[in-house]
């Protein structure tokens, strides 16, 4: 049928009947007679051509229809109640919200640490939860409420016009050789920087080229790639091993450089820095607890 002939009162009753597979529980749920709670699921299985719930033994299963789209639902119905609910003000001492942060491995390595010691004290029932930026995934779903905020996305990279980006930090590339290659120099050229064998990493925004490559075809040069690989410490334990650059935030680098027998060299003063942003949707500007996060994060 047409979505637009849906009756969307109907969606609590689906997501409270799949959720419990029983009608009277949901009819309790719903604070609706079984009668009705029925009558309900006989109309969702036809406006939805499914059974939504069959007999499965001694009790009732959802159909595989009915579960794929129970957490669409769930999801459609917690933004409802958003909209609808009287906005209340943010109270870090005391929420146990959980927020959800797309971010890079810079910010899970260096940045996390450092705000997590900061929420124990002033907001110790808050959850963050981290997932890693992907190329489109992360913007659909900041689209879609599945994550609170981008953290760490490159300046460079063009987003959908709606949504809302601010600058957060700029950081200095560096350059990460084994310990025991001494014939690397501490400071490099961009000749010597390009005569040297690269270990690079695959850019989480575009996944064909990296920011540093794309600056260098700009000038009409490249790197001599040796490995492409996804995490930075698993990059930064390969140079320790083989004569070979990786380039990393400055920061980030300093952090390897007292785990692993690696030694930072300074990168060319040509190359630009990394200008990382964060991006929220409009709809979460109204937010007291995304404001308040953002603002941790811009001061850590």
């Amino acid at each position: 049928m047409s979505p637009a002939n849906f009756d969307l009162n109907l969606l609590r009753v689906f997501e409270a009947l799949v959720s419990e597979s029983h009608v009277t529980r949901a009819s309790e749920r719903l604070f609706l007679s079984q009668s009705a709670t029925s009558h309900a699921l006989n109309r969702l299985r036809e406006q939805l051509n499914d059974p939504i719930l069959i007999r499965c033994g001694s009790g009732l299963q959802p159909t595989p229809r009915a579960l794929s789209m129970l957490a669409d639902v769930r999801h459609i119905l917690r933004r409802v109640d958003n909209t609808l609910n009287q906005p209340t003000e943010f109270d870090p001492t005391t929420s146990e919200r959980h927020f959800t942060l797309a971010v890079t491995d810079f910010f899970e390595a260096v940045m996390f640490p450092t705000l997590m010691q900061q929420l124990a004290d002033s907001a110790p029932g808050v959850v963050i939860n981290l997932e890693m930026i992907g190329p489109a995934a992360s913007m659909q779903d900041l689209e879609d409420g599945r994550v609170d905020m981008v953290v760490g996305i490159d300046s460079s990279v063009s987003l959908p016009a709606h949504l809302m980006r601010e600058p957060w930090l700029s950081e200095r590339p560096a350059c990460l050789a084994g310990s025991r290659f001494t014939d690397i120099p501490d400071s490099l050229t961009l000749r010597q920087y390009l005569a040297l064998p690269h270990v690079t990493m695959l850019d989480q925004t575009d996944s064909s080229t990296t920011g540093i490559d794309r600056w260098l075809a700009g000038r009409k040069q490249k790197r001599q790639h040796c490995a492409q690989m996804i995490n930075y410490l698993a990059a930064a334990r390969l140079v320790s091993q083989r004569r070979a650059l990786l380039t990393l935030p400055q920061r980030m680098a300093e952090l390897f450089c007292d785990w692993l027998p690696v030694t930072m060299v300074k990168a060319p003063a040509a190359i630009p820095s990394w200008d990382m942003s964060l991006v929220v949707h409009p709809l979460q500007q109204q937010d007291s607890g995304i404001r308040w996060l953002k603002d941790k994060i811009k001061a850590c």
